[in-house]
């Protein structure tokens, strides 16, 4: 086991699967105690029960991020499990993809509860314990849409780039207060639900190529990859980057035109 991140005790929301899972991973390889949040209770249990994690490093609840009394109930009991957060990391989120004029009210609100709200909920509830202790990490996966349009992915980008605007609002508010909070924004990520959409189509190899070609360096990242990085956001290796958002995406959101 590593070290890096000894003495974090990390609240992590969508940590059943795909990029949450990996850095639930990453995390207690690198000697943190977890607290990890996700919506499906079965998939959840699962995923603890495969993380090798020493007695007392992880605990566990299934809650909707949308849901501040829920949210505030397990910051408190992630509190007497594993001791007082001095991290966050805001990972659970939810595609949600049409055209402007399409998009219903009911997808439209799915949208921003989820990927903005739900942010805001665990900040909220986890920012005054930081305060009083003398300070903490925020980290808040954004993605490349906080930055960039894809045509026909509405109203998704517009949370994402909501997101980065609480990502900056609140590292300026309480920085003062030993607080930072940052965002890390992925591209494409190898994840199981990246693998599902590829094997719907008629051709998933092609399919698969085909994102893979967009890239400059012809693939795309994996789930570690991503993990990696939020590791060195949420240690002390990077102590004045703060309201900023690192960028992991291959060079794709760089590329002026596909080759």
């Amino acid at each position: 086991m590593a070290d890096r991140l000894l003495g974090k005790r990390i609240f992590l929301t969508g940590a059943a699967q795909g990029i949450g899972f990996a850095i639930a991973q990453a995390c207690l390889a690198e000697g943190a105690k977890l607290f990890l949040v996700d919506l499906d209770g079965p998939l959840l249990k699962k995923t603890v029960a495969g993380l090798a994690a020493p007695q007392g490093h992880i605990g566990y609840v299934a809650a909707d991020i949308s849901n501040g009394k829920a949210i505030a109930a397990a910051v408190r009991r992630a509190d007497n499990e594993i001791g007082p957060i001095n991290a966050l990391i805001n990972n659970a989120g939810v595609n949600v993809f049409s055209t402007p004029l399409k998009a219903s009210e009911k997808e439209w609100n799915r949208n921003f509860d989820v990927n903005v709200k739900g942010a805001w909920n665990c900040c909220k509830a986890i920012l005054p314990g930081m305060i009083a202790s003398g300070g903490g990490a925020i980290l808040n996966i954004a993605s490349t849409h906080s930055f960039t349009i894809i045509p026909h992915t509405f109203p998704y980008p517009v949370a994402k780039h909501a997101l980065l605007g609480l990502t900056r609002s609140l590292a300026l508010e309480y920085a003062g207060q030993g607080v930072r909070v940052n965002a890390l924004a992925p591209g494409y990520v190898e994840t199981q639900k990246v693998t599902d959409y590829w094997n719907s189509l008629a051709d998933p190899a092609a399919a698969r190529a085909k994102t893979l070609a967009l890239h400059p360096g012809g693939r795309i990242a994996s789930t570690r990859e991503i993990a990696m990085a939020a590791v060195f956001m949420i240690s002390e290796e990077c102590p004045f980057m703060n309201a900023a958002c690192l960028v992991v995406d291959g060079g794709l959101s760089q590329l002026q035109h596909p080759a």
